[in-house]
């Protein structure tokens, strides 16, 4: 493991370390430490690993990060991913995608990868909002909201990420924010364990476009908005509706056993194999 103070600094690129391209105060740098501490406590070999992304402001995360990386097409990171898992079983696959690029664009390739249960663990980092292109309103833009393609407000219901991978079969399905740095560290770390296919929606603050577009201020106001707002699944169990209403649940909502694709397949050459011994 890597001395605390220097572990960021350890998995970065030499040469790309800084400027990047985020915005001041942006939540992804937020993730990109929380995933670094969840890879250095679990002392996975970066050889092994795989950081893949789409395209979108949290999808540039692999271009810093020291390991083997996909750079991919919008919406695609999943289905790259699963060429990665199937040809190298070993390597433990970690996707980094936003609600646009994973919802929309990408939405099919999101629910079958649920659906399979294949053991890659997928990093949502969800600002509401299509933030590196103009602030177009996404798949998770609250009912209201205010976007560049919205301007009177967004006439859609926003999905819930974490009954959205539930419903489509994802063994660990998990949702932190980027205030509370430590539950989001301890999610990161479960997820990557986790045998399947593993979901962490992670809320993070778009000042630039969905917090200016809303009146909702600058990244300091927005974080200290999400701890006002998050509430632990297990606190909210205690509580009457009342208090739960309008409040953003976190914590796990989903850790069960089943069988992963990749062993399903293995399984399957194997018998095809024997059959014809």
């Amino acid at each position: 493991m890597v001395q605390p103070s220097n572990i960021t600094h350890a998995y970065l690129r030499p040469k790309k370390k800084f400027p990047n391209v985020w915005c001041a105060g942006c939540g992804i740098g937020v993730v990109l430490g929380s995933l670094v501490r969840a890879i250095d406590l679990l002392q996975l070999d970066r050889n092994l690993v795989t950081l893949i992304s789409g395209i979108g402001c949290s999808s540039r995360m692999p271009v810093y990060l020291d390991f083997n990386t996909l750079h991919t097409t919008h919406g695609r990171a999943l289905a790259f991913a699963t060429g990665v898992k199937l040809a190298n079983p070993r390597m433990k696959v970690i996707v980094v995608t936003g609600d646009g690029d994973a919802l929309a664009i990408g939405g099919n390739h999101f629910i079958h990868s649920c659906r399979r249960n294949i053991d890659i663990t997928t990093i949502l980092v969800n600002n509401h909002i299509y933030g590196m292109t103009g602030g177009q309103f996404s798949p998770t833009t609250p009912t209201d909201s205010i976007g560049s393609t919205a301007p009177y407000g967004n006439m859609e219901y926003n999905f819930e990420v974490p009954k959205l991978a539930m419903a489509a079969g994802a063994t660990y399905v998990a949702r932190g924010t980027v205030y509370h740095v430590q539950q989001l560290d301890k999610l990161l770390n479960e997820a990557i364990v986790k045998r399947g296919f593993s979901v962490v929606d992670v809320f993070s603050n778009c000042h630039t476009y969905f917090g200016r577009f809303n009146r909702l201020g600058d990244s300091i106001q927005m974080l200290k908005a999400l701890k006002k707002i998050a509430l632990p699944l297990k606190a909210a169990e205690k509580l009457p509706p009342e208090k739960v209403a309008g409040k953003l649940l976190t914590g796990v909502f989903c850790d069960i056993e089943r069988e992963e694709y990749c062993d399903r397949y293995d399984k399957l050459i194997e018998s095809l194999q024997e059959s014809k011994s």
